[in-house]
């Protein structure tokens, strides 16, 4: 059994919210537990009293108590807190205090606005009353075209306050990349930033706007929010209304409108890299729910922390990060590129601004290990607590670069989950160690298992993520998708009643759980099994790559494995180098993994939430189309594939 990099010492363990959870189970119920396994058998084997006892601990708020805590305990169908009422602005903001709420970041690192809870509530109270003027009521949309801004918050709380449904992505998105998830929707309002920041410059959003606002005919109000100007002109949207205006009334207080458990609060899209995205209705009660849970108990969020997550308004770890203010939380806001001026700039954030939990993903913590980037060595990180990564499986060397280059006494909590579920399968647990390549534990009440091809669960065996027992926060359902069929044939139709997830991950013998890759991006080289993942973790791992992708190409009447890299400055891919590359990937996995072709491009395409695009390669190297290209975050990465489909000649 391997050594963990760090386990939690008894004082730590002794402080955490999950200890004071089973306290309360114990109190409440006269249960005991030895440990987080032991809690997390018990939560997936009574399911319904997990669930209550979690809204309790919590504090979850409702305004009606619930007739049942389950009902019809199936996949799809479940049906959660039967007659229950609650808001989900209304627990967000069960804070009207002077303590900070939100800290705005600008590309670079400057603090351009602190708000405290009581501004926050104000200033959503104003917006809401400004919505109501506007005619937006119960499950009418509003959309945000936003950066990652404070306004970007109070809109979508203000949204939820009235029961209207909240959807957003990022300025970066174009024209039909906005399109093709609005213009789905049909939302009553949209709410757009004059412009964004990136990477040393400035993006104009109004044209884009003007345009969507003119195509989208439900749009009846579009607010502006200057960010880049200080006062934006508005004359070609003559639906247009500064923020300010928005919020020049005398609002003081927030009529919250009380909803079922499962009424419609976020719409999320699909990556829709190989066709129209998929809009996912998430519901207030479960997102809530789910939300307490992972950021109360799994991340031991408290009122004295600082926590920071790396996102967009178009991933779905923003609407995680920002329900951090349940916790009572400063929550930081940060946009722009994390790597200008240079890859240090957001460790330099997080001493200045005392970050207890630091949010990133698996690709930002390989640049900042390629870059040479030094965080403890530079900066003061005495109240870093706990680093989080997503986006993608961090690596062995991610592992070992955290520990040895930001800080030893730290919670590395690698998460995984997905905006089907707007939460987490897998992630952190403050009672337990971290070992290198491994998911802390599977999440409380998450009925998560690998199952091999006869549909039985296995440890120690990469196999597929299902999860065989509902959960709060499944998707209510998807919009436009008449008798369910989009919903039943994403997760369903392989495991009837089982939730199959589309990743193939390992139970290892700690409980903890190792992502392999995409399970519909596997490569079947010679009949054998391969995450793409397998290779990604030993290709990165090496000093002169700086990123790589797999795909997998039919050849011969079977498959064969390509790999496409992102070398270093100054780094050709000659034949040693290639050589090299093959016998590193056969010393550490097996000969089936080792490519028949290694070519270099100069970038890896990836969706706008950091994901590489696997599938659209491979459809690429086989002569075929990739239509949705504004579903990527660098579309132009593409063109290096083109024609690729003569490789083998």
């Amino acid at each position: 059994m391997s050594e963990p990099l760090w386990t939690p010492s008894p004082e730590t363990v002794a402080s955490t919210n999950m200890s004071r959870f089973m306290a309360y189970l114990s109190e409440e119920l006269g249960l005991s537990f030895d440990g987080y396994d032991d809690l997390h058998e018990w939560s997936v084997n009574n399911i319904p009293e997990f669930w209550d006892a979690v809204r309790k601990f919590t504090g979850v708020e409702f305004s009606q108590q619930p007739r049942s805590i389950l009902e019809n305990p199936s996949m799809p169908g479940a049906r959660w807190f039967e007659g229950a009422k609650l808001n989900f602005a209304q627990n967000l903001l069960r804070y009207r205090d002077d303590r900070t709420a939100l800290i705005a970041v600008r590309e670079g690192g400057n603090v351009d606005r602190r708000i405290s809870y009581a501004q926050l509530y104000l200033e959503t109270a104003r917006l809401a009353h400004f919505l109501i003027k506007c005619g937006v009521s119960k499950g009418d949309r509003v959309a945000g075209f936003m950066p990652n801004r404070p306004e970007t918050v109070i809109a979508m709380l203000a949204a939820a306050s009235l029961g209207a449904v909240w959807s957003s992505c990022s300025p970066d998105f174009g024209f039909k990349g906005v399109m093709d998830r609005f213009g789905q929707i049909k939302p009553k309002v949209l709410i757009s930033a004059d412009g964004y920041f990136y990477n040393g410059k400035s993006f104009d959003s109004l044209q884009r706007t003007a345009h969507v606002a003119s195509e989208i005919d439900s749009i009846e109000k579009v607010i502006v929010v200057p960010f880049v100007s200080e006062s934006p002109d508005l004359s070609a949207l003559p639906k247009g209304v500064a923020w300010s205006e928005a919020l020049d009334n005398d609002a003081v207080e927030i009529e919250f409108a009380q909803e079922p458990f499962d009424h419609p609060l976020y719409i999320m899209y699909s990556s829709g890299t190989t066709g129209v995205p998929k809009c996912i209705v998430h519901g207030a009660g479960g997102t809530l729910l789910q939300h307490a849970k992972e950021l109360l108990l799994h991340t031991d969020l408290k009122r004295e922390d600082c926590i920071f997550y790396f996102t967009t308004c178009g991933w779905m770890m923003w609407n995680w990060l920002v329900s951090s203010l349940f916790s009572g939380s400063a929550v930081v806001l940060y946009d722009g590129s994390p790597a200008h001026p240079d890859a240090s700039v957001l460790w330099k954030m997080a001493e200045e601004l005392g970050v207890t939990v630091f949010g990133t993903s698996a690709k930002f913590i390989s640049m900042c290990e390629k870059t040479g980037v030094k965080p403890g060595r530079d900066f003061t990180l005495s109240k870093l607590r706990a680093v989080l990564s997503t986006g993608s499986p961090l690596s062995v060397e991610g592992f070992r670069w955290v520990y040895r280059e930001v800080k030893t006494d730290v919670q590395l909590a690698s998460i995984a989950g997905g905006t089907d579920l707007i939460s987490c399968f897998m992630l952190g647990s403050p009672l337990s160690p971290v070992y290198e390549g491994e998911i802390q534990k599977r999440g409380l009440g998450m009925k998560v298992e690998a199952w091999n091809d006869e549909g039985r669960p296995v440890i120690g065996e990469k196999a597929e993520l299902v999860c065989t027992a509902p959960f709060p926060s499944m998707p209510v359902y998807f919009w436009n998708d008449p008798g369910n069929e989009k919903y039943l044939d994403a997760y369903f139709r392989d495991f009837p009643g089982v939730w199959r997830h589309g990743d193939y991950i390992e139970i290892t013998e700690h409980g903890g759980v190792i992502v392999h890759g995409r399970s519909d991006a596997t490569l079947n080289p010679g009949g054998v099994r391969i995450g793409t993942a397998e290779i990604d973790r030993q290709v990165e791992a090496m000093e002169e790559v700086m990123d790589c992708l797999v795909a997998g190409q039919r050849w011969q009447d079977d498959v064969r494995v390509i790999l496409f890299v992102v070398l270093k400055p100054g780094i050709e891919l000659d034949e040693a180098l290639v050589k090299k590359i093959k016998q590193h990937i056969r010393s550490n996995t097996t000969p089936r993994h080792v490519p028949a072709k290694i070519i270099a491009v100069p970038d890896i395409p990836r969706t706008l939430s950091g994901k590489k695009v696997e599938l659209a390669v491979t459809r690429l190297i086989h002569g075929e189309e990739v239509k949705n290209r504004d579903a990527l975050a660098n579309p132009e990465a593409l063109d290096a594939f083109a024609g690729l489909e003569e490789l083998a000649s």
